[in-house]
């Protein structure tokens, strides 16, 4: 969900949307993930007029940015140990 809100802010189908082209996720999960988010510093909320309705948006804060900077270098961590396993199964 970070990353899809590193492209800026989004509301809350949209997110789903985003998200579950690469992971399914229901309504429910998907708004626990985003209270938790909001909660933690990740994300902040706003909300706009839209078709004659309030809509919430969640963006970004650095928190997030850290958090997805983390993932990353433990992406690349996991990567090795796959590396490693990969060639020790291959002999």
């Amino acid at each position: 969900m970070l990353a899809v809100l590193q492209r800026g802010a989004s509301y809350g189908y949209q997110i789903k949307k985003d998200v579950s082209a690469c992971i399914p996720i229901s309504e429910s999960t998907l708004y626990s993930i985003l209270r938790r988010m909001l909660a933690n510093g990740c994300v902040t909320t706003y909300t706009e007029i839209y078709g004659g309705r309030l809509r919430r948006y969640y963006a970004i804060e650095q928190k997030g940015r850290d958090e997805i900077r983390a993932f990353l270098g433990e992406a690349a961590e996991m990567r090795r140990i796959y590396a490693f396993v990969e060639e020790a199964a291959s002999k």
